[in-house]
């Protein structure tokens, strides 16, 4: 398989075939980008942002349509330095190790009220059970009800699952289980066109439910202000010179929403996969509760739950003696940085105690993850839970990959336990 056929990342990630492209020249022509494979290279991209732009084509290796791109741009994600800096300056404080230090005991609770309502079953779909302790924490952080969390879990599916048949179409949602702001904007939920396909989701038009409920949580945030990032932001925006746009807030919201709580609902499976096929390690983990740390990181290594992201060259440059022309698009492969033999010892093997581990899972350079800490403090809580009221764990039936180049998703992921 090719290493962008979303078909065969239903069987797994091609790692084979990176290596093997790796081998040959860390920086390969690919259909029609240039992919970046080795880790010195991906960390030179990524901290370069004068030379290897996000803004000039967005950070997605399918092009925007023409005139979505400008509305793309206004996307945090999709931002170059000063505008970039500007926006996130307004986050970080929601990100800080004291604020997430706030919402540990809560984020511990909730994993181990997740656990605890399956652990007498003796079996559950790990995927499903998971996906609950991201929209749980998005909630907390953003000032979302804790009713219309499951609005997030649609909109993901939507926008990281656009290639995957059932989850492009995600509707799980009922208006009778949320909020009536939720209500608004579930009227608004768009439906496939007459040849199934649903709207680009990177669009304005293509998510128009999620950005009903962005401005009326935001009305409703400005009114009644409380301590979450929503209420902060919402000082600040405004068309009449505020610091923040409406687009940009929009896609501050769009961003959050998705980004925040897909990312960590792939890892969390994925690194439960991770273990499970590695009974030894999973076993090391279970009599060494101190690995913990250190397991964590080699699950987000191991597994790499983003792939892949796209910048735009803003000039003639070469990297690793390959020359790329102004204009051309520059993928950098995580997938692949984070299996590269120069800087992890048999970096195929899935090692619980793998130290230093320098992993670039969340990025590197102006636009490293803002969540990073959050997502960490969540993938311990979890598996301390699994650990300490689940014990030892097997397959109980065939993980279902989801169909994607740039998610590494589980949608399923059976377990089964002695209870």
């Amino acid at each position: 398989m090719g290493i962008t056929d979303p078909d065969g990342y239903v069987r797994g990630v091609p790692y084979d075939e990176l290596a093997r492209l790796r081998r040959e020249t860390p920086v390969v022509r690919v259909d029609d980008f240039w992919a970046v494979l080795a880790h010195a290279d991906v960390r030179t991209v990524l901290r370069d942002p004068a030379r290897f732009s996000s803004q000039l084509g967005g950070t997605q290796i399918r092009d925007p349509a023409g005139a979505d791109l400008a509305y793309v741009r206004r996307m945090m994600l999709n931002m170059d330095p000063p505008e970039h800096g500007r926006l996130r300056g307004l986050l970080t404080r929601a990100f800080t190790p004291r604020a997430i230090a706030k919402l540990t005991e809560r984020i511990e609770t909730s994993a181990r009220e997740l656990v605890a309502d399956v652990a007498g079953q003796g079996e559950c779909d790990f995927a499903k059970v998971a996906a609950d302790l991201p929209l749980r924490t998005l909630a907390a952080v953003f000032g979302v009800p804790e009713r219309d969390r499951r609005l997030m879990y649609d909109w993901s599916n939507r926008v990281i699952g656009y290639q995957d048949a059932e989850y492009a179409v995600s509707a799980t949602v009922s208006p009778s289980e949320v909020t009536d702001l939720a209500r608004a904007a579930l009227a608004v939920r768009p439906a496939p066109g007459p040849d199934g396909v649903m709207p680009d989701p990177r669009t304005r038009a293509g998510m128009p439910d999620l950005y009903a409920y962005a401005n009326a949580l935001g009305e409703y945030k400005r009114e009644h202000p409380g301590e979450d990032v929503m209420s902060t932001l919402m000082q600040h925006v405004g068309d009449d010179g505020g610091r923040v746009s409406l687009a940009e807030f929009e896609n501050l919201f769009w961003l959050f929403s998705v980004a925040g709580n897909e990312t960590l609902r792939n890892g969390l499976p994925g690194g439960m996969l991770a273990l499970l096929s590695h009974p030894s390690e999973y076993r090391r983990l279970l009599a060494d509760r101190s690995l913990l740390p250190s397991a964590v990181e080699e699950m987000l290594r191991w597994w790499t739950p983003v792939m892949n992201f796209r910048r735009t060259a803003t000039s003639d440059v070469s990297l690793s003696g390959v020359d790329i022309r102004a204009g051309d698009k520059v993928v950098v492969w995580f997938s692949s940085a984070n299996r590269d033999p120069a800087v992890f010892d048999d970096p195929d093997a899935f090692d619980v105690s793998r130290t230093p581990n320098d992993h670039l899972t969340f990025g590197h350079g102006p636009h490293f993850c803002l969540g990073a800490h959050l997502a960490r403090v969540q993938l311990r809580a979890m598996f301390a839970a699994v650990l300490d009221l689940l014990g030892e764990v097997s397959l109980a039936g065939a993980p279902v990959r989801l169909r994607s180049n740039f998610q590494n998703g589980l949608k399923s992921l059976p377990i089964r336990w002695v209870s």
